[in-house]
């Protein structure tokens, strides 16, 4: 059996690859540049070309029994936002038509809780807490949103169509990194004094990984799945990078309005100058709300493991600071 793999190469990606890799698939993954650091030494097939180009798909999976699509453009800040909708909206529907006129029996997809109502009160929520387009906040969040569309249009016309929400992954081969990674590696060089009081739901990211495969093969298509763990505060989560770093934990709490001002400062400089924001302002609008959730569907009915985030935040912690030696801060 051969498995198609999109975003392999990216940090849920290339986990998803490894699960897959442990189970004795034959992985094929799609990439848009040869031998990605994250596929480097992988028994795996890589074939060039990008979710964006719809006549290149179809050809990529022939002979696939499944597709898992893990591609997607993360960023909380784009000079062109249309490029974040291109590839998850437009990536999204061209990987599933390219699916079925190829044949392929399943596809699973990688959504996000972005994609999903937040936990404002501070209750959690689930795969079924009302939610619409007016409620995502910033481009990502929308594109996701319209993204999961795509696929439960097509779960819903019959098709064998998995969406899974991994919350906030966390552990080694975060190359890009992600903002969360990102997070990390402020704290380790020492330039994150202080914090909003925020919260957010985290998993290790191993779990997700295995979350995509257990949702293919115990899933409902059309059905969503939270691939999540713990919710915590952004402080007791540094309190946990803390502890594996060595490194004296964060103390201060900033009041929301202050990395607002930052955030749209940083962002105005960022769009006259066409360089990356140091504060990104969707990021700090979305820290505004406590995003926690209820994972337990995943749990329950597909077997979700909820692995003790401590040796994932040790993970992520030593690889982040092996990849970083030599630089001011870090090593």
């Amino acid at each position: 059996m051969t498995v198609f793999v999109t975003g392999g190469s990216g940090f849920v990606g290339a986990h998803v690859v490894r699960a897959l890799l442990e189970d004795g698939e034959r992985v094929r993954c799609l990439v848009r540049s040869t031998e990605p650091e994250t596929l480097r030494g992988l028994d795996v097939e890589q074939v060039r070309g990008d979710v964006r180009d719809a006549p290149s798909l179809e050809a990529s999976m022939a002979g696939c029994d499944a597709v898992f699509h893990c591609a997607a453009d993360y960023r909380l800040y784009a000079r062109r936002p249309r490029e974040i909708y291109d590839t998850n909206v437009g990536g999204t529907h061209n990987v599933l038509d390219a699916a079925e006129r190829a044949g392929v029996a399943d596809v699973v997809v990688t959504s996000s809780v972005g994609a999903l109502a937040t936990g404002r009160t501070g209750v959690p929520a689930d795969e079924e807490t009302p939610v619409g387009l007016e409620d995502m906040v910033g481009h990502y969040k929308r594109s996701k949103f319209l993204a999961e569309l795509e696929a439960r249009r097509a779960a819903d016309a019959g098709r064998r169509v998995f969406v899974v929400h991994p919350s906030t992954p966390i552990g080694e081969l975060d190359v890009k990194p992600t903002p969360t990674g990102r997070i990390v590696l402020d704290f380790l060089r020492g330039k994150l004094p202080a914090v909003v009081d925020t919260s957010l739901n985290f998993v290790d990211v191993r779990d997700v990984a295995r979350g995509h495969l257990l949702a293919r093969q115990r899933g409902t298509p059309g059905r969503r799945y939270i691939l999540g763990h713990r919710n915590l505060t952004l402080r007791q989560f540094l309190d946990l990078v803390a502890v594996a770093s060595g490194r004296p934990p964060v103390r201060w709490t900033l009041p929301h309005w202050i990395p607002l001002i930052a955030a749209g400062m940083s962002t105005g400089f960022a769009r006259m100058t066409g360089t990356e924001p140091a504060v990104a302002w969707e990021a700090v609008q979305m820290s505004r709300s406590h995003m926690v959730f209820d994972g337990s569907r995943a749990v329950q009915e597909l077997g979700l493991p909820q692995s003790d985030l401590s040796p994932a935040v040790a993970r992520a912690v030593d690889w982040f600071v092996d990849r970083m030696a030599g630089e001011d801060g870090v090593a």
